[in-house]
């Protein structure tokens, strides 16, 4: 669920570094009466993310703007669709324009994104989940986007749970050390991940109480030893490299999460468009 006032924060800060002193062109050339009508238009198949931060968006240039949103957040819709129509001031709602339809047209990009990986491990039982490899300062539209496209987030922040790396384990004694002092210490209702590359990690982290293990870079021969050696004790992400091409094969090998930096850190924008009304 998206943080209102977060969000209300984000659209300050993005219409202020578009804006900056003013709109030249729109103060210059349209009267401060003229009023407009515009629809927000997909112009190709996408799957909807950041609605209504948009509206927001809007709203917040042009405090007399009517919006008439069209679409929910997470609706896979078509080319020549209408996502939103909006109406009011005409020069306030153009300086606003870009501006909005830059984070509606990023959002938009991961969830449809997202939902062609979901689409790609469809009856497997294994779920597709983000990781932190976000836009500084766009982390939670981001993350929302890939909810609306059908995945599941990871962590949101690292306060929301301890993962332990590879860099963490170098600089610890050992592995098992390394769990049994987090485990002593994060709240109870915490879990605890750890990272594995190799199968004697994995015994090693199971036996000292490890909540979950991240399959690191793991090909899906190995993958299905992991599998067999943790037996559904507890669950397993497969993480490291995989694109559409490779998550199938990893999804089949039973593991229960296959997280995928791309759909947040290569996802294209979508062709969003904002049109006059005729």
């Amino acid at each position: 669920m998206l943080n209102i006032k977060k969000v209300e924060d984000l659209i300050a800060r993005c219409i202020d570094e578009d804006v900056g002193m003013g709109d030249l062109t729109a103060n210059l050339m349209i009267d401060e009466a003229t009023q407009g009508a515009f629809n927000v238009n997909a112009r190709e198949p996408i799957v909807v993310a950041g609605i209504d931060v948009a509206r927001m968006v809007f709203q917040y240039g042009a405090p007399a703007v009517k919006t008439d949103v069209r679409v929910r957040d997470g609706t896979r819709v078509e080319a020549g669709t209408v996502l939103m129509h909006i109406a009011g001031p005409a020069r306030q709602m153009l300086t606003a324009e870009r501006t909005a339809l830059n984070l509606l047209q990023h959002m938009c990009g991961i969830a449809t994104l997202t939902a062609t990986y979901v689409e790609k491990i469809k009856g497997t039982g294994c779920q597709l989940i983000d990781t932190r490899k976000t836009t500084p300062g766009l982390r939670m539209l981001e993350k929302h986007a890939v909810v609306c496209g059908g995945g599941r987030n990871h962590r949101l922040s690292l306060d929301n749970g301890v993962m332990i790396k590879d860099n963490h384990i170098a600089v610890s004694d050992s592995l098992t050390s390394a769990i049994q002092k987090v485990k002593s210490q994060v709240p109870v209702l915490t879990k605890v991940e750890v990272e594995c590359d190799r199968l004697e990690q994995v015994e090693e982290a199971l036996a000292a109480g490890a909540d979950i293990l991240l399959l690191d870079n793991m090909k899906p021969d190995m993958l299905r030893k992991a599998v067999a050696i943790v037996d559904g004790k507890i669950p397993l992400e497969a993480s490291g490299g995989i694109n559409l091409e490779t998550i199938r094969p990893i999804a089949e090998t039973g593991v229960d999460f296959v997280s995928v930096g791309r759909i947040t850190q290569s996802a294209p924008s979508v062709d969003i468009g904002l049109d006059e009304v005729a």
